[in-house]
């Protein structure tokens, strides 16, 4: 196989990588939270954190395109 087939499943693999992390780091905090009867304005800091830390690596991923595809 060519190189740019592994830099291609590569980062496909990456990205499935980093969506199962965080599924699983969800999953976590969810049990975490439902376990100790946190009440609801802590679980929606909680889940706000999660999701803005997931939404960092979406932002991360656009600006990485959009420089790629102007020659950045």
């Amino acid at each position: 196989m060519l190189a740019e087939n592994y830099e291609t499943i590569e980062s496909i693999m990456f990205t499935l990588g980093l969506i199962g992390l965080f599924l699983l780091m969800g999953y976590a905090v969810h049990d975490v939270l439902k376990s100790n009867d946190v009440p609801l304005i802590g679980r929606v800091v909680a889940y706000g954190v999660l999701g803005l830390g997931a939404l960092g690596f979406v932002a991360k991923g656009i600006i990485e395109l959009f420089f790629l595809s102007t020659g950045v």
